[in-house]
């Protein structure tokens, strides 16, 4: 009996024990798929590629576990307030000149205040205006929130999920799991779309990655950018010192999110800088066709634009 042959091409709804089925093909098979699933939505040798801005470091008051920047850590990250508008205009700019087609601005708030959004209304207009796609991270929204980053021209709002509910509350015990569903409800009220993802490698199980992959499957409507993370391991932080996990489950993981949500963009997101020129390779093949561009996520390292020129010539991989 082949597996592969037995398993929906295209699904509305996954169960758990479906994705982890996925996982558990023979590694040809799930990748043959992957690829098949992704050409038949995407051109397999195009990547869209982003820059994430911090524009506010540190100081933040959730405890999230993997999490460098949380008040609740010593993890040496100092606290920078909020960038002045021309700077996020000229790192912008700099990006749109090294190829990024998307600008993404990450704060470190739980939730912003009021005087707080203001600038960064102004940050997205003005990102707006330089002919960029524009993304914002800021933490959990309040009511009317969402629409007034989509009346600035916010295009992407993310806000990761991190894992399948049964292991949330061991990464992260000041913000639930329905918060998080709840700010995604709003910015897909307002019109937006959502850039939500998670992290594997903090200690989870496969079917706990399975159960984050169904929780992004399965929403009404999947996140446009479906960003999947690698724990970048920052000393300081309580999951610092967790067990690496397997370079092929990554991938494994990779081509998983690209069969359930076949129409989503899949970013290679943090851990870039960790891997192998070869796991990167398998992971586009895998149907990842995302990346962040840049030397830095937030506060933890990445490929520089130049090693990811190289990656793309060797590979024959141009930006979207």
């Amino acid at each position: 009996m082949n597996k592969v042959a037995d398993l929906p091409t295209t699904r509305k709804s996954w169960r758990i024990d479906e994705i982890v089925e996925l996982f558990e093909l023979p590694f040809a098979d799930l990748i043959h798929r992957a690829q098949t699933v992704h050409r038949e939505h995407f051109d397999p040798n195009a990547v869209q590629v982003s820059t994430l801005l911090s524009i506010k470091t540190g100081g933040c008051s959730e405890d999230c576990g993997y999490c460098p920047q949380s008040a609740h850590h010593d993890a040496g990250v100092e606290n920078q307030k909020l960038l002045d508008v021309d700077e996020v205009i000229a790192a912008a700019r700099a990006a749109k000149e090294s190829g990024a087609s998307r600008f993404c601005m990450g704060a470190a708030w739980r939730s912003p205040k009021q005087r707080d959004l203001e600038p960064v209304l102004k940050m997205i207009a003005e990102v707006k205006a330089l002919g960029l796609e524009t993304c914002a991270t800021l933490g959990m929204l309040k009511d009317g929130q969402a629409n007034r980053l989509k009346d600035a021209g916010l295009d992407y709002y993310n806000h990761n999920l991190d894992t399948a509910p049964e292991f949330y509350g061991e990464v992260i015990g000041t913000r639930t799991y329905q918060d998080r569903l709840d700010t995604l409800e709003q910015v897909r009220d307002a019109g937006m779309n959502v850039c939500c993802g998670g992290i594997v490698g903090m200690g989870e199980s496969r079917l706990q990655r399975a159960g984050l992959i169904a929780q992004l499957a399965n929403m009404e409507t999947p996140p446009e950018s479906v960003p999947i993370n690698l724990l970048t391991q920052v000393e300081g932080t309580p999951l610092y010192g967790t067990e690496a996990l397997d370079e092929i489950e990554f991938v494994r993981t990779i081509a998983a999110a690209r069969i359930t949500m076949p129409e989503s963009h899949v970013r290679l997101s943090a851990g870039r800088g960790q891997m192998s020129d070869a796991t990167q390779a398998l992971c586009f093949i895998a149907g990842a066709n995302s990346i962040f561009y840049g030397e830095k996520l937030l506060t933890t390292g990445n490929p520089d634009t130049e090693a990811d020129r190289q990656l793309f010539d060797k590979l024959g991989i141009h930006p979207e």
